[in-house]
């Protein structure tokens, strides 16, 4: 047996399963002894392997369920359990929201002991009485999603209520003191293992991941084009600022928390600030399209709001005079520079090469693959179930991907979680994310089998350099939050946050940052300036300041009287907890030092 047990028959491990590495019989071992762990392991090192090892030994004392946030990675779970434990065919069921309620209702019973599923179909089946828990183990992949809402919090509550163990699992907790321990309390976590790509046991088995970060300027037209935009922004935003109602105009983030004030104010304005801010909002999206995307994807949203039903909000904007022109000398304005210069990076790789193309936008997404495929080059999209995308097509996109029927692959953010594509050469960020635990899922999915590369585009003067040095600095920030945690039990980690919010009157961030936002933004300004991580390589032309830069949501759809819907967003990780302005970013134009920094290595997994 892989493992040293006192009853080797109590495990359920194939003979055929890899012979585990050190490391990860360590964190085993440390599981069943200890009780609900949560693992933080760099990507590409075997977290999978750990749980089918656990959910082996766990099965004699009953059921286990393996939770996964997105149909695909479940599917590619259940393969992978099929292959690494003994169950029969019958005793390993995959579970998801496509199959009727009723059937599900009997899939759950015996002969099955092994349970795959989203944790949305579980949480729902259990609200109906669908499902009788009597599980002996609950594995959370992604383990930070188990935040908020999530539908990973209502499983974890479950788990808890029936003291049943837990195993959660991330390359990524997050730099936030506050989210973590939401995560240990809620899945009741009595055991922290965490490695890191510098430790002993873990170093030899870490790929070198080579990364780059290209920039490119838009030209002239393009930037008198933007212009047009920020001026109609500033306008809209000073009408609301007269009305009484002041927040973070320039992000999407900062004009959600204003439409929630404005929702609860008393003020006789508030349905004319509703409609002013709706048209703010379409603007907002309308920029970061055009100055981080590309034409089409601003053709096409603009498409969208023509054909919504009429309103206040969409008639000032349609009938704005600068945007009547923004909208005429579109018509004729070259592609974003990202376009060209990705179908130049992708034609330099060599023929057989696997790469995997991360964008935001779905729209984008169908631009790029026509690109691609244009250039004498077979590509795919993959992208959330909408628009005629099935959870089949999915899975087959995925499989003839592995197989090599084609080699380039485009997707949104239900790409960056987990899918294991092992011999993977690129990854490509379309634009950057200002999001710490997006960009490490990201990066993590090149490298996993052998030296790999990550290339990324960041379009000066734009909220793309914002996002990209956001995401930097909360990866410090999350290396040193879980460089604290290791070697604590949950109960020290957690005595050890009570004792840092009682010195600072709350969460003191990670290096001294204190709890109050112009403290924060001191320090990571300092911060800041110690950039070398990342190499950044000049594209033609001089660069202008960052601009303002905030999550992604796909599509705004801002309808007057009714909750700013933001474009449904791909499958992607919980919601960021940041409470920030992006519009109050310092300067974040990189050093000279760093514009001459030679190309660097970067392990993957690093924080």
């Amino acid at each position: 047996m892989p493992l040293d047990a006192p009853d080797p028959e109590s495990f359920f491990l194939s003979p055929n399963a890899p012979q585990p590495r050190e490391y990860q019989k360590a964190i085993i071992k440390s599981a069943l002894a200890k009780g609900s762990t949560l693992v933080v392991l760099p990507t590409g090192l075997g977290k999978t392997l750990i749980a089918a090892a656990v959910a082996a030994a766990k099965l004699k004392d009953g059921k286990v369920l393996f939770l996964a946030p997105t149909r695909p990675l479940v599917a590619q779970h259940e393969k992978t359990m099929r292959e690494l434990l003994t169950l029969a065919p019958e005793e390993l069921v995959m579970v998801s929201g496509l199959i009727a309620a009723r059937k599900r209702a009997e899939m759950y019973k015996p002969p099955a002991r092994l349970v795959l599923s989203t944790p949305q179909t579980i949480a729902n089946d259990l609200a109906h009485e669908r499902l009788v828990w009597d599980f002996s183990l609950v594995v959370f992949d992604e383990v930070h999603r188990t935040v908020g809402k999530y539908a990973y919090t209502k499983v974890a509550e479950a788990a808890r209520e029936h003291k049943t163990m837990a195993l959660g699992l991330t390359a990524s907790p997050g730099g936030q003191n506050k989210r973590i321990q939401e995560i240990i309390d809620s899945l009741a976590i009595t055991n922290v293992e965490i490695r890191s790509s510098n430790d002993p046991d873990v170093a030899p088995y870490v790929k070198q991941l080579d990364v780059e970060w290209i920039e490119v300027e838009l030209p002239q037209e393009s930037r008198e084009l933007k212009k047009l935009l920020d001026d109609i922004i500033n306008d809209r935003a000073a009408t609301l600022q007269k009305m009484g109602f002041v927040g973070g105009y320039k992000s999407k983030k900062g004009l959600s928390e204003l439409r929630a004030r404005i929702l609860q104010s008393s003020s006789p304005l508030r349905f004319s600030a509703l409609s002013h801010h709706a048209t703010l909002f379409s603007m907002v999206h309308i920029l970061e399209l055009f100055e981080t995307q590309g034409v089409e994807a601003v053709s096409r949203f603009i498409g969208r709001v023509k054909e919504r039903e009429p309103s206040k909000a969409q008639l000032r904007l349609l009938s704005d005079k600068r945007f009547v022109l923004f909208m005429e000398r579109l018509k004729g304005c070259a592609e974003h520079p990202k376009l060209a210069k990705l179908l130049e990076v992708l034609g330099r790789r060599q023929e057989g090469e696997k790469s995997i193309v991360f964008c935001q936008y779905r729209d984008q997404v169908e631009v790029l693959v026509r690109a691609i495929e244009a250039g004498g080059k077979p590509a795919r999209s993959f992208m959330g179930k909408k628009d005629g995308v099935t959870a089949k097509g999915q899975a087959q996109t995925i499989l003839d991907f592995r197989e090599g029927r084609f080699n380039i692959l485009v997707a949104t953010s239900i790409g960056e979680e987990g899918l294991d594509i092992p011999s993977v050469d690129n990854v490509i960020f379309y634009e950057p994310v200002p999001s710490e635990i997006r960009t490490i899922q990201r990066r993590g999915r090149a490298g996993r089998a052998k030296v790999g590369r990550m290339i990324g585009f960041i379009t000066k003067g734009t909220r793309d350099q914002a996002s990209f040095w956001s995401a930097k600095r909360k990866e410090e920030k999350m290396t040193r939050v879980v460089g604290r945690m290791a070697g604590r039990t949950p109960q020290e980690w957690k005595n050890a946050g009570e004792e840092r919010k009682g010195a600072s009157g709350g969460w003191k961030c990670a290096g001294g940052e204190q709890g109050d936002a112009s403290e924060r933004w001191k320090s990571a300004g300092a911060d800041w300036k110690n950039k070398t991580a990342y190499r950044y390589r000049k594209a033609e032309g001089a660069g202008e300041k960052p601009a303002q830069k905030e999550e992604k949501k796909n599509s705004p759809s801002p309808e007057e009287n009714a909750p700013v819907a933001q474009e449904k967003k791909e499958a992607s990780p919980a919601p960021a907890q940041e409470k920030r302005e992006m519009e109050k970013l310092p300067d974040t134009s990189p050093t000279q030092e760093e514009k001459t920094k030679k190309k660097g290595q970067t392990k993957i997994g690093d924080y």
